[in-house]
């Protein structure tokens, strides 16, 4: 069931985004170094690996660069137009084609990186690659200012193994465990809301039984001001 709304879903956005992306593609293609589309491999559904699509927003080498795989707020490895296009989320919509081919899902855990996927537990690793990666999904949404968290910490890649990850990990697995089609058509609605008002505290209102983030965590993620059940 859910595979059939994945495919309609972004068969229609990519129809819809056409007039869009086309003017993207030729900015691109004339600013920054040139490039269009990003592709990288991640790890997907039974551990296996597929080339992501994005559109380029960094610099070519950025993986072998600073701080790899992570980013932080005001990247120097970031492209002017690529800053635009990272805060609305729209370097993500080649995404669509990875969906439309079975590669990914509208909602799951995010593809991850084999640097990101070992920083998580081994029990949290067997438990990802049971579903589909997704565009967005609980850990997206948590984390949606990322950027902003790992802006504050000096030893960011130490922070980012020891603190973010593990969390990620554990909200990934409770999405594992209450994948559904529920979960799913109220994943992509608070996904549209975040975009729209990043700083809603609305994903702890609704998913009321997501796990506890650590304390180093609660304020950047708006989670001390919330009570849940």
């Amino acid at each position: 069931m859910i595979r059939f709304f994945d495919i309609t879903f972004s068969g229609l956005v990519l129809i819809v985004m056409v007039p869009l992306l086309i003017p993207l593609a030729i900015l691109l293609k004339c600013t920054g170094e040139g490039e269009v589309l990003f592709f990288q491999q991640r790890i997907g559904k039974s551990g296996k690996e597929f080339k992501l699509f994005k559109f380029a927003t960094m610099l070519k080498n950025s993986p072998n660069i600073a701080t790899g795989t992570v980013t932080v707020k005001n990247d120097p490895r970031v492209l002017p137009v690529g800053r635009f296009l990272r805060c609305t989320k729209v370097n993500e919509l080649p995404q669509l084609i990875n969906i439309f081919i079975g590669d990914m899902s509208i909602i799951g855990p995010r593809p991850l990186t084999t640097q990101t996927f070992s920083s998580y537990p081994l029990d949290i690793q067997k438990l990802i690659v049971k579903v589909r990666p997704g565009l967005s999904g609980i850990g997206s949404i948590i984390f949606r200012n990322e950027e902003d968290i790992l802006d504050g910490n000096k030893a960011t890649l130490n922070f980012y193994d020891n603190v973010i990850a593990p969390y990620k990990g554990a909200l990934e697995e409770w999405f594992v465990n209450n994948n559904g089609i529920i979960t799913y058509f109220w994943s992509i609605l608070i996904t549209i809301w975040v975009v729209l008002i990043p700083k809603t505290q609305i994903p702890w209102r609704v998913f009321k039984k997501l796990p506890v983030p650590p304390k180093e965590l609660h304020e950047s993620l708006n989670y001390a001001t919330n009570k849940q059940s």
